[in-house]
């Protein structure tokens, strides 16, 4: 909160200009797009270092998963040739009883002959169904009886019907002894006649034609290895660096931090293979070269200039034609006066900002002389409807006494008028409110015509149609009563014979419409006329008779803020109809 006080307020306690906080904002506006500037080059550098290692990184898999699938096309059709291999299928289908040394040794040179093209192959071991075999190669191995037995060994091959499968090591059953790792090529060798299965020949490729390819492709920073983490080539150390499990035929990378500097690893499995291919790149942090640093200098003297343009022509047309307008508020306030502003301001929107301002300040004077004369219309009709009652205090504490002494006389009915008496005048008083519900100004209406039934008897007939809801609505107090009394002594008592007084009540839409409707003597156009044009200042003195019908006209003119709120119909002779429309409001306890 000090800061703020301090960096909007001078020691005076006065506001600091427009002017220079708009030179603190655009300071700090070069600032932050300096800045902003610099960082986003630096993403901006990062992000093509990245997308560039990635393509490269991409392009290096591709080429090598090219050359490791031909590779291994190549020797999958060797084996096809070997597999045809009479000497081989001779082999085969020899009884046990015929297989010796010699027809072991046969069988090896035979399969060798078809190998004298190639220098990769590591070894061929053909496998009878009877679980014999012939091992092309001199080289130490290792078989694993209890994994060649096993079911699941032999599934994939199987399911491929003499489709080829690559694996490592056999899938698991043959190993080298020296630890070197092979690339196996398993295939079933089906009779041609009825392709029932006589054996399954495995072809093993040394991994030395996975490090030629990696040597053609640089060699650095790459390696192959099988799904279960056995190294074939290239760079051991990366090992750790990529994931156990996850793999795809997509190239995935993935960003990772090491030490100091930032590495992409690149990974991704060979089609229909176990191998796994992958590349490590270092990314680094990267840096921003000297051209770049001059064209961000560039951009933002060229910002900083175009905001020096700017907050000077906010300063000319805005800032300055404020402060005029400011200066001139403040010496109204000072004042305590609303006065027009009179000073010359440039003719754009802060002039029409200060003709707003005039013409707001000449409607509130405007509206406060009518809310002043409005409130004193209110209080001149309140006091003279009070003057026409009597003292309703004193009266209604009388009220009580004269009830309880008729009740204890007998007079039945003499305290059942003085009972409708006090409820009239507690209605009337309605604790001091100007405004009440509905039904408490009809109750009002009721209490009244009861008394004055005991004075006129049979002559007047009260009648309500109140639509129901409209009882909580909020009225003013005392417009229904003088109407009444206005029907009564200037309608039904002038025409000499019993008449009705029908009182009602319905809502259209937000309007809520209250109907007073005599069939006394009526109304003449020109009186009708007459009382519709009489305005609050021309309200008649409370010695003419139909002051209550003008001053309540008034009373709900003022409430509506509307002087379209009175409708008079009549029929000389026949009827009269006053209706109020009033904005509907809920009365709220």
């Amino acid at each position: 909160m000090y800061f703020i006080k301090n960096r909007f307020f001078n020691n005076t306690g006065r506001r600091n200009s427009l002017v220079t906080g708009l030179r603190t904002i655009t300071c700090i506006m070069v600032l932050i797009m300096a800045v902003s500037f610099f960082f986003a080059v630096l993403y901006l550098v990062r992000q093509e270092r990245v997308k560039t290692i990635t393509s490269e990184a991409e392009r290096t898999l591709n080429s090598l998963e090219d050359g490791v699938l031909a590779e291994l096309n190549r020797y999958k059709e060797l084996s096809r040739l070997i597999m045809m291999d009479k000497g081989l299928v001779n082999y085969l289908y020899a009884d046990i009883g015929e297989i010796d040394g010699g027809m072991k040794n046969r069988t090896r040179y035979s399969i060798l002959n078809i190998l004298n093209v190639t220098t990769m192959v590591d070894s061929v071991f053909a496998f009878r169904n009877d679980g014999q075999y012939v091992n092309s190669s001199h080289d130490i191995y290792t078989l694993d009886d209890s994994r060649m037995k096993d079911d699941e060994w032999l599934k994939t091959i199987l399911e491929r019907r003499g489709a080829s499968v690559i694996s490592v090591n056999c899938n698991g059953a043959i190993y080298r002894s020296n630890g070197y790792p092979i690339i196996s090529i398993g295939r079933v060798i089906n009779d041609i006649s009825s392709q029932e299965k006589i054996g399954i020949l495995f072809m093993n490729i040394s991994t030395v034609c996975l490090d030629r390819k990696l040597d053609v492709l640089g060699g650095k920073n790459m390696i192959v290895m099988s799904e279960d983490g056995i190294v074939l080539s290239g760079d051991a150390s990366l090992k750790g660096y990529i994931p156990t499990d996850g793999y795809s035929e997509t190239i995935n990378h993935e960003m990772i931090r090491d030490g100091v500097s930032n590495i992409m690893i690149s990974y991704c499995l060979v089609p229909d293979t176990p191998l796994i291919i992958a590349c490590v790149t270092e990314v680094g942090n990267g840096f921003v070269m000297f051209e770049t640093v001059r064209v961000i200098i560039v951009l933002i003297l060229i910002f900083a200039l175009l905001v020096i343009i700017v907050s000077a022509f906010i300063t000319k047309n805005v800032t300055n034609p404020v402060q005029v307008l400011t200066r001139a508020m403040e010496h109204n306030k000072e004042t305590g006066r609303l006065e027009t502003i009179d000073a010359r301001i440039v003719d754009n929107e802060i002039g029409m900002l200060r003709d707003s301002y005039n013409a707001m300040v000449l409607r509130i004077n405007e509206l406060y002389e009518k809310n002043v004369n409005n409130e004193k219309a209110i209080r001149r009709a309140e006091l003279r409807v009070l003057q026409e009652q009597i003292k309703p205090h004193f009266l209604y504490n009388s009220i009580e006494t004269i009830g309880f002494m008729a009740l204890d006389a007998g007079a039945d009915r003499v305290h059942d008028a003085l009972e409708t008496m006090g409820s009239f005048y507690r209605n009337f008083l309605s604790k001091g409110d100007r405004q009440i519900p509905l039904s408490r100004e009809v109750q009002i209406v009721k209490d009244y015509l009861s008394l004055q039934k005991l004075r006129y008897g049979d002559i007047i007939e009260d009648t309500y149609d109140i639509a129901p809801g409209t009882e909580s609505f909020i009225v003013p107090k005392l417009i229904l009563q003088p109407l009444v009394e206005n029907s009564i002594y200037h309608g039904i008592r002038l025409k000499g014979e019993k008449g009705i007084i029908k009182i009602s009540s319905f809502l259209d839409g937000d309007i809520l419409h209250l109907k007073v409707k005599d069939t006394g003597v009526g109304m003449s156009p020109e009186t009708i006329d007459s009382i519709l044009s009489t305005k609050g200042q021309d309200v008649p003195d409370r010695n003419e008779d139909s002051f209550g019908l003008w001053g309540t006209i008034e009373r709900v003119r003022i409430f509506c803020n509307d002087e379209d709120i009175v409708r008079i119909t009549s029929e000389p002779g026949e009827f009269t109809t006053i209706e109020f429309l009033i904005k509907a409001r809920k009365f709220i306890v």
